[in-house]
């Protein structure tokens, strides 16, 4: 339980609504948001852009039960200004970066809509299971106002589950970003194996999880102030029987180490790590995530 004297950032909390077949996660991120897109001097449509995007992921990558599975979302466009959106969670660690064409950008409005930013863009989400092995990924357009829109189209067609993704994003009274989010899925009904779609549509308990759900404003999901439980009450406070599920920490989850770096580089012959190398005899190998630069030696000391 989150102490409520204290704001309430960088974890999820999810819940279940067993009457409704129907379950959820909230998010808010503060401190790691802000660590995450101060790595890079993003401008504002991009920072928007980013912040969204990692949002989603803490939401969508928390409800995996494989603590040591990982989530990935990557865009993918020929011809969009943003060349590469991708971020990652794993086990409660979250990471992103945007590369984009900064030229194309200054020609855009000052809030870009999502086909100015990518054209004929695609969203990718993989899911990697540590435990068995095992990879999912499925690939939509990305035809919405939102990258949001696109993630409810991928539980629609790629698991047939009917989702709401409602995301947030504001300013602090220091200037700094704030998000959050609300992510509810509708779960199958009768035993395993039931033809799940047509169980699922149209379906009157859904719709009514949904219009509580779309009440929920960015002002609400961005406040500090309220706790995510609290959160959770207010929405779906009549309801019989709410389970609030265990809460996840958010950390910024950037895994370059010096040690790292230089093992990678040492799968290189001595030939090519010194086309690589500086005068000096130096590598200088940057983390597109987290912006930190890595000076690699070509030769090791004796």
């Amino acid at each position: 339980m989150h102490d409520t004297t204290l704001p309430d950032f960088d974890r999820t909390l999810g819940f279940t609504i067993p009457e409704r077949h129907a379950r959820g996660r909230v998010v808010r991120l503060g401190p790691v948001l802000d660590t995450i897109l101060s790595a890079h001097a993003y401008p504002p449509a991009i920072e928007a852009l980013l912040t969204e995007a990692l949002t989603l992921t803490a939401l969508i990558g928390a409800t995996l039960k494989d603590v040591d599975g990982q989530l990935t979302i990557q865009t993918r466009s020929d011809t969009g200004v943003v060349q590469l959106l991708v971020c990652d969670y794993r086990g409660g660690e979250l990471r992103g970066y945007i590369q984009y064409d900064a030229e194309r950008l200054a020609e855009l409005p000052a809030e870009p809509t999502l086909f100015a930013l990518f054209g004929q863009g695609y969203l990718a989400i993989t899911f990697d299971l540590a435990t068995t092995g095992e990879r999912y990924q499925g690939i939509v357009p990305l035809d919405g106002a939102r990258l949001a829109d696109a993630a409810e189209a991928y539980f629609v067609q790629s698991e047939q589950i009917p989702s709401l993704v409602r995301i947030g994003v504001s300013k602090d009274a220091d200037g700094r970003t704030v998000a959050g989010g609300l992510f509810l899925q509708h779960l199958p009904e009768g035993e395993v194996g039931r033809e799940r779609l047509h169980v699922r549509l149209d379906h009157p308990e859904w719709d009514h999880v949904v219009a509580l759900g779309t009440t929920i404003g960015a002002d609400e999901l961005t406040d500090a102030g309220v706790s995510l439980e609290t959160l959770i009450w207010r929405l779906f406070n009549e309801e019989k029987d709410v389970r609030v599920l265990a809460s996840t920490p958010i950390v910024r989850g950037c895994r370059c180490t010096a040690d790292y770096i230089a093992g990678v580089i040492a799968r290189f012959s001595v030939e090519e790590r010194r086309e690589m190398a500086d005068a000096d005899g130096m590598i200088h190998v940057d983390c597109a995530f987290c912006a930190t630069k890595f000076p690699v030696p070509v030769e090791e000391p004796a």
